[in-house]
């Protein structure tokens, strides 16, 4: 055969393969729910899938230091979700660093073994929710729907999706599904000055304009807020001494960790529990070296 015909061949069936993912075809195959307890929703083209997170970042719920108030009510939430019992969709929000997303891990180490399933789903993929729930109705496991980041900017529809899955749709929310989220902004979309003009006086009350009352409207129709705050200076540091001691280094020098621990916030400009985390790994890990 002409090798102008051969490759005109390949690039047709090359053509086709990038073709197929765009084109509505069979429905992805059941995912094997004993094969993991952490699952991330996939998309390519028009096709949807549950993958599951081989090794998943479980944390314990005892690494989490001086955050115990935000614990507390966040572990009992998910405490009554997994026995049955009615429960709320919850926003963690707050400062960066503080343990927000890491503590919906740790609910996973904490629960797994009485059921309790994580899937995680990407902003861009929130359109999908409707989908990813009727997946998992009827399913005895109990599934936490884990947004992590979670903002949105001015003219961004992708929120109206999760608002009708927290609670607004006409179909009665799936028993066996919660949301939880986490974001640096409370009413996870952009406040600005200017809308404050939108604010009417009457009878005394105050009456939020309608583009305040959009943007409140979705934070509100999670049942638990939970509000992460930065560390100060002592907590900074026990948090990383206590990962030194995790990770198996030694904290012979005190001063030396404490000077460098210092300064290794004041380099990122965050005295957060991740920058103590980090701060941790480079001290161990110079130990080692």
């Amino acid at each position: 055969m002409d090798a102008a015909i051969l490759q005109l061949i390949a690039r047709a069936e090359a053509l086709l393969t990038r073709l197929e993912a765009w084109v509505p075809g069979v429905p992805a195959a059941a995912p094997d729910w004993n094969a993991a307890v952490a699952w991330r929703w996939r998309r390519r083209g028009t096709t949807g899938w549950l993958q599951a997170v081989a090794q998943p970042h479980l944390i314990r719920l005892a690494d989490l230091k001086d955050i115990d108030g935000q614990k507390m009510r966040v572990a009992e939430n998910t405490r009554q979700f997994v026995a049955g019992h009615p429960a709320n969709n919850v926003l963690l929000t707050g400062a960066r660093g503080t343990g927000k997303s890491s503590l919906i891990k740790a609910m996973l180490a904490e629960f797994s073994g009485q059921g309790l399933r994580v899937i995680e789903i990407d902003k861009e993929h929130l359109v999908d929710l409707p989908e990813v729930v009727e997946q998992i109705a009827g399913r005895p496991e109990r599934f936490i729907l884990f947004c992590d980041d979670l903002s949105f900017e001015s003219g961004e529809a992708h929120y109206k999706a999760l608002k009708s899955v927290l609670d607004g749709s006409l179909a009665t929310p799936s028993e066996n599904v919660l949301v939880y989220a986490t974001s640096n902004r409370r009413h996870l979309m952009p406040e600005y000055f200017s809308e404050n003009s939108e604010t009417r006086h009457a009878d005394g009350e105050i009456h939020p304009g309608e583009t305040v009352e959009e943007k409140i409207s979705l934070s509100d129709r999670f049942g638990l807020w939970v509000s992460f705050y930065p560390f100060d200076q002592e907590a900074y540091l026990e948090i990383a001494a206590h990962w030194v001691r995790t990770l198996g280094g030694g904290l012979a020098d005190a001063e030396a960790f404490r000077r460098e621990a210092l300064q290794w916030a004041l380099m990122r400009g965050s005295r957060s529990g991740r920058s103590a985390w980090h701060f941790a790994r480079d001290w161990v890990g110079r130990q080692g070296s």
